[in-house]
């Protein structure tokens, strides 16, 4: 350990917090004090280890380390630098589950947000790829590849070989990366009729709850697979909770957000937070079904907008489906007559999820069906947004995500499922063919029957 960090108490027992991000202060973009504040944690990091068997960060920097002269910090080629930066995905794992030196920790170490410091400077630099910029625009390519006869067109492209090649070869897309199918026929065009109010269901508030749910669909949620959507619609009215599509809605961020474009994530702020918090106002409690885009509006923006009150007023709204559903059967709201048993599921815990601090859910939820077993499989899945469709990174997120393959593969379950429908994809890949995963939402609709 450098001598500048000598004499500190080791490791912390206290409740992890976390600091705003102060990214509209000039110094956030200064690179020579960037490259200070890497060194100075990137030493820390060494001197401990423990997140080597998380992202591929930890594994570049200490081999870099390792093959230096002086096998010291002092001696790394500061390119490796930007290679831990752009192997990090913003998972937070490392700051949830493994670093003992988080604040309140004098020695303050917020790796994922010091990464994303580094993404930032690195955007505003212009050193971006195109590539990068169109796979994080997921409303724009949404629309684009959702028009008719283009969307099957995309949809014929993406499943032919040829095509994913010259894909690869022109942006840099792995070929056999999974890239989702676009529909024209979105959640909103099948659901248009939500839109504009309170569906015939009356609102039965419980302790926990205000029994009337606003859904951010997400633009996955609508363009891709539009089906998760109306699982969730089927299961919650089912359960007496009326639901309706928010009014607007933008992409949440988080894609801009892993590329350090944090303007693109305040335009989408100033797109769905009104919107949101008025639905608030008006007694709606706000659902979305993919857990980065609810851990987008319970977590990053606030830390980005730390005195916006309506940021806080979504915060404090917005839940993870399976977090909702278990408040009402805490209030015994929750209809539990299920006609199917899902038998044994291997359910893979999407990290967004565990950064929520919210406990498995998901898990309580499908045990709650006759005859289940839930097996929770708490390891990355390694596709973290958009990372493993890119060339240079697939053949890591593969083996990222490797020991989960196996322990689906080994457990023999009836279905293999993840709150992150991608994540469930890319685990399809590695289990290289037989059954698709099914989301837990569809589960949960099948074991009602409805």
């Amino acid at each position: 350990m450098s001598a500048s960090t000598e004499g500190q108490r080791e490791g912390s027992l206290e409740t992890p917090t976390r600091h705003a991000l102060d990214w509209k202060n000039p110094e956030f973009y200064n690179e020579g004090s960037l490259f200070k504040e890497l060194e100075r944690v990137f030493d820390i990091c060494h001197g401990c280890r423990r997140c080597f068997s998380l992202c591929h960060s930890f594994p570049t920097l200490f081999e870099a380390i390792d093959d230096a002269p002086t096998m010291e910090l002092d001696s790394v080629d500061k390119k490796v630098y930007w290679e831990v930066v752009d192997h990090c995905y913003l998972c937070d794992m490392c700051f949830m589950t493994k670093c003992p030196y988080v604040p309140p920790h004098p020695w303050n170490v917020d790796f994922p947000h010091l990464m994303l410091r580094a993404k930032a400077v690195k955007f505003q630099k212009g050193e971006v790829k195109t590539r990068d910029k169109i796979l994080t625009s997921t409303d724009a390519v949404g629309k684009l590849a959702g028009i008719p006869v283009v969307v099957q067109m995309v949809n014929a492209a993406n499943k032919n070989k040829t095509a994913r090649k010259m894909l690869d070869q022109a942006l840099g897309v792995h070929p056999d990366a999974f890239v989702p199918e676009y529909h024209s026929d979105t959640l909103r065009k099948r659901e248009h009729a939500r839109k504009t109010g309170e569906t015939r269901i009356g609102a039965a508030p419980g302790a926990g709850t205000r029994g009337k749910v606003a859904l951010f669909a997400t633009c996955y949620g609508n363009y891709n697979e539009p089906q998760l959507g109306q699982d969730l619609i089927a299961i919650f009215e089912h359960n007496g909770i009326p639901v309706r599509l928010a009014e607007q809605e933008r992409c949440c961020g988080m894609p801009k957000l892993e590329l350090g474009d944090l303007e693109a994530v305040e335009r989408a702020r100033e797109a769905n937070i009104p919107a949101l918090a008025q639905l608030v106002d008006e007694g709606w409690d706000i659902v979305a079904p993919v857990p980065s885009c609810v851990l987008m509006f319970k977590q990053e923006l606030p830390l980005m907008f730390p005195g916006d009150a309506e940021v806080q007023k979504v915060k404090n709204a917005i839940y993870d489906p399976f977090e909702y559903l278990m408040l009402r059967h805490k209030d015994g709201k929750l209809k539990t007559g299920f006609k199917h048993s899902l038998g044994k599921i291997s359910y893979h815990v999407a990290c967004h999820l565990r950064v929520q601090n919210i406990g498995m859910k998901t898990r309580d939820v499908l045990q709650l069906v006759p005859d289940t077993q839930v097996e929770p499989i708490e390891r990355c899945s390694g596709h973290d947004g958009t990372y493993a469709v890119k060339s240079e990174f697939h053949e890591v997120a593969m083996k990222i995500g490797k020991p989960v393959v196996e322990r689906i593969a080994k457990g023999g379950a009836d279905h293999y499922t993840s709150d992150c429908p991608i994540a469930g994809h890319h685990l399809e890949e590695g289990l290289a063919g037989g059954k698709p995963p099914l989301h837990p939402l569809t589960l949960l609709r099948k074991a009602y029957g409805i």
